[in-house]
């Protein structure tokens, strides 16, 4: 009971879509585990791979628009334990990068959006390209990797030279290692696992239009909450209509102790002297407004 207590509580708490993402994957991870069991037991293997089939993510076409919910049902499911603790581990390192600088919002964007895009890449891939013509009706495809590249490349097109201590390695930068994953993806692309190295592709290339379109202040995840915000509306009472005044204390660059904000760009002093603090400290050790400095001074004129 205290285990579904602490599920709760993390749904409820606000701010929290990083542990949420993780936790969702892992429910379904265990659900399959018992699921998988007790079908094998009783029924027998091919009730499994029948209920596989209603939440991975077929390659025919045909097939697809008799479930189209496996375009999103893929990418919150797995199968082996090396499968999910990779993808969950990326998804925690690089994902709280995105969600201290970003917000927990663009963190969502980037999780579904980079999934969505590559599940349509494989689709695509596999129905029209003729080397994956043997293999496009049986093909199905299942895992978060699509979304997590797409988190890690974001966090490496923003921040490029923030670095992980790497275990036998030392630190290296994040430009590096999403560079690795890359390169790991695009040589995979025509082996056993080609669909999912191709969908990884997507996912990265998600990831770097998302924060270059967001440095020219274009929001690639508007729409998305858009309709969420739409669809939770349905399910929200409305409240009473209330009218109240509330005098304004927040000035820019007030010091009276009122909130402040950043306004206009940081000097290229201002900018040097965060780097400096990054290189001894460590992003974590910025405060909140020298995140945004340094998030204005990535912005184009």
């Amino acid at each position: 009971m205290s285990i579904l207590q602490d599920i709760k509580d993390a749904f409820r708490q606000p701010n929290n879509t990083l542990k949420q993402l993780i936790l969702i994957n892992v429910i379904v991870f265990v659900v399959l585990i018992v699921l998988r069991l007790l079908l094998t037991f009783t029924v027998g293997p091919g009730a499994y791979d029948y209920l596989m089939s209603f939440v991975a993510l077929h390659s025919d076409m045909g097939t697809f628009i008799t479930r189209p919910w496996t375009l999103i049902s893929y990418f919150f499911t797995h199968q082996g334990f090396l499968h999910i603790i990779f993808n969950m581990l990326n998804l925690y390192w690089f994902g709280q990068l995105v969600r201290e600088y970003l917000g927990d919002k663009k963190l969502l964007s980037l999780y579904v959006i980079g999934g969505i895009a590559g599940g349509v890449l494989y689709m695509l891939s596999y129905n029209f390209i003729p080397y994956f013509e043997d293999r496009a009706a049986s093909s199905v495809m299942i895992g978060a990797s699509a979304s997590v590249l797409a988190i890690v490349v974001a966090a490496a097109t923003l921040l490029p030279n923030y670095t992980f201590n790497l275990i036998l390695i030392g630190p290296v930068r994040i430009k590096y290692i999403a560079l690795f994953l890359v390169l790991l993806s695009m040589s995979g692309a025509v082996g056993d696992n080609a669909g999912g190295n191709i969908a990884h592709l997507g996912g990265a290339l998600i990831g770097w239009l998302f924060i270059k379109q967001l440095q020219r202040g274009s929001d690639m995840g508007r729409p998305l909450h858009a309709f969420f915000g739409f669809v939770t509306g349905l399910f929200k009472r409305r409240p009473k209509l209330k009218v109240t005044h509330r005098r304004n204390t927040t000035f820019a660059g007030s010091s009276n102790g009122s909130a402040t904000t950043v306004t206009g760009k940081p000097s290229q002093k201002e900018i040097d002297l965060i780097l400096d603090k990054i290189s001894s400290s460590g992003y974590e050790s910025l405060s909140k407004e020298e995140k945004q400095k340094l998030f204005q001074a990535s912005q184009k004129e």
